[in-house]
């Protein structure tokens, strides 16, 4: 089987199947022993699957991906990996570009690696304002090499549209798209287009609910088994 293969960017050529890593977290559900967890990313890579999604708030995921790049340095070269940064809700009324700078360094020195292939940003609460210079503080990261790529995860088309009038060039928008969600046909899809900016989709199979074994089930009984469907029943 070939998987294929999308260029987002010059140098940066990623599957367009990727494999999220949420369930890896220490508070999704029933935990998942790291060693297991770095020989399935073993086995993606091989199959061709070299885009990997995490997060700073996905506890116990970004070191993940660090052991298996350290334990697989040759298919750590092939891999991409896409994480994001979302200041918690209690301090981005009070954010300062040093707790960028500290963000930064951490998924940095959890991940490995030179710089970090693509952050995406989010910010939790729109009344709080910030949100475009907090974006404009990592795009200062990517200027000290810190950072490849800049991208947005969960945001609206005006906030987006803040972020194209400051002069951020942003390479992936991030954001829920499924057969049960068509939110991004709204206006999202169409800004994304005429910008440039790639739709990084996730909830495509709705945490699994898409598929064959949910087929003429009964709907399952709180509570739920992990966040997944929790994130995704409704």
């Amino acid at each position: 089987m070939t998987i294929e293969k999308i260029t987002l960017a010059p140098g940066y050529t990623i599957s367009r199947v990727a494999k999220g890593n949420w369930q890896l977290a220490t508070r999704h559900g029933t935990p998942y022993p790291q060693e297991d967890a770095v020989e399935d990313m073993r086995r993606f890579v091989e199959a061709g699957i070299n885009a990997f999604d995490c997060a700073d708030h996905y506890v116990g995921v970004e070191e993940t991906i660090g052991v298996f790049r350290r334990k697989y340095p040759t298919l750590a070269k092939e891999l991409r990996v896409s994480t994001k940064w979302t200041p918690d809700i209690g301090m981005i009324a009070r954010l300062t570009k040093r707790d960028v700078e500290e963000a930064v360094d951490t998924s940095l020195r959890r991940i490995g690696g030179e710089r970090l292939d693509l952050v995406q940003f989010h910010w939790w609460d729109y009344d709080v304002p910030g949100c475009t210079q907090a974006l404009l503080w990592l795009q200062d990261m990517q200027k000290a090499g810190k950072v490849a790529h800049l991208g947005t995860t969960n945001f609206d088309v005006p906030h987006m549209q803040a972020f194209a009038d400051a002069g951020i060039q942003i390479l992936t928008h991030q954001l829920q798209y499924s057969l049960m969600d068509l939110r991004p046909e709204g206006g999202m899809a169409d800004f994304c287009a005429r910008h440039g900016i790639h739709l990084f989709c996730y909830g495509t199979i709705a945490g699994g609910f898409l598929s064959n074994k949910w087929l003429g089930q009964a709907d399952p009984p709180q509570p739920y088994a992990n966040r997944s469907l929790v994130k995704y029943r409704p």
